[in-house]
């Protein structure tokens, strides 16, 4: 048996994200959050055609630094940030730092100070912006994330000595289409410019994925054509997004055996190699991740292809990649080629649990690698 193997497709994800980067107009920024999947070959192939990245820890900052050494990181997000984490934006010469909170302004400007610097921040501000039909709301009600606009009012007309502030940031929620983000964004753009005179304003990723649809895509021309507008409406201010799941998803799967195939009260059971130890994803977002079945011509036990759950290995009814999922017949030996594993997949995943091995890693077509495992 072959151990479970993620495949990246590396030239579909350069084709995809230069498809990206031509939607936008060239004066709105493209970053990579790193946070979506931080995998070299991944980041090396997004250097080529993104504005920059966006890290979250100081762990992202000291990884970037040795998968691309020499690239000046982008922004440097995320709550609850240390003195230690503050510093090593610092040391990083990191272009922009998105601060969070009141305290973790005053902080930073103390560090800078003491170090002779003046540092260059965003201020995130959780602005009260409508987003309709978002799966994941970070913003625009109580929340961790952000200052309240009054405080960013405040800190952007009288900053403290070691640091300027150039704008804001403002990622509010995920899961939008093109028409909400871009309405977003012109929001958020005009709350920036009229309360703070942002010459910057990031307005964060959160473009949709759906899992259950994924010939469903984000609609990158609509909301390229309507960022446009916003630029065109406010052309001193310096646009930014920085999507990281809508860029890399498509771009990954996780290749697995089924070992076994059974009935239980009238149910079909297919178990894989590995499991959501390996792909969160799904267990996560409570969907069905979806599969294509590559046949082996085994003789064994095999399902009668009506609906199936594909269940790992792990000793607790939550190890489940698929419900009930509409499938053509699987048999033992076959191989389960799930799709739209390129983000917040093995990075998320609690892999210690039950402690089996780690998956591979590999690159190319995922069909492909499947239909040549084993020969």
């Amino acid at each position: 048996m072959t151990r479970p193997t993620y495949v990246y497709d590396l030239a579909a994800l350069a084709t995809h994200a230069a498809a990206v980067r031509a939607a936008l107009p060239e004066r709105v920024e493209l970053l990579y959050a790193v946070k979506a999947n931080p995998d070299p070959g991944m980041l090396r192939t997004l250097a080529a055609t993104v504005d920059g990245f966006e890290a979250a820890s100081r762990g992202e900052l000291r990884h970037l630094a040795g998968v691309l050494p020499g690239r000046r990181v982008a922004a440097f997000a995320g709550p609850g940030k240390t003195d230690a984490d503050l510093s090593a934006a610092l040391a990083a010469d990191v272009h922009r730092v998105h601060v969070e909170s009141v305290a973790e302004l005053h902080r930073l400007a103390a560090l800078a100070w003491a170090a002779g610097r003046t540092v260059d921040v965003l201020l995130r501000v959780n602005l009260p912006v409508a987003t309709p039909g978002a799966v994941l709301v970070m913003g625009g009600q109580a929340s961790p994330f952000g200052m309240d606009p009054a405080e960013a009012v405040r800190l952007a007309a009288d900053p403290p000595d070691g640091v300027r502030v150039r704008g804001v940031h403002a990622h509010l929620a995920s899961g939008l289409d093109a028409t909400t983000a871009a309405g977003v964004a012109r929001e958020v753009t005009d709350w920036a410019v009229r309360r703070v005179r942002a010459e910057e304003v990031n307005v964060g990723g959160g473009m949709a994925v759906d899992y259950r649809r994924p010939e469903h895509r984000f609609d990158w021309p609509s909301y390229g054509r309507l960022l446009g507008e916003v630029s065109d409406a406010y052309p001193g201010v310096r646009l930014r997004i920085e999507p990281g799941r809508a860029v890399a998803v498509y771009c990954g799967s996780y290749v697995t055996e089924v070992i076994d195939v059974k009935r239980s009260h009238g149910q079909w059971f297919v178990i894989v190699a590995g499991g959501t130890h390996h792909l969160r994803t799904p267990a996560a977002k409570g969907h069905s991740q979806p599969y294509t079945v590559v046949p082996r011509g085994g003789d064994g036990p095999r399902t009668d292809g009506g609906p199936v759950s594909v269940v790992g290995q792990l000793c607790t009814p939550k190890d489940v990649l698929a419900r009930d999922a509409d499938s053509d017949p699987i048999a033992v030996g076959d191989l389960l080629v799930f799709g739209m594993a390129g983000a917040y997949a093995w990075n998320i995943s609690h892999r210690d649990f039950l402690m089996h091995d780690p998956p591979d890693f590999t690159t190319g077509d995922p069909l492909a690698v499947a239909r040549g495992w084993g020969r």
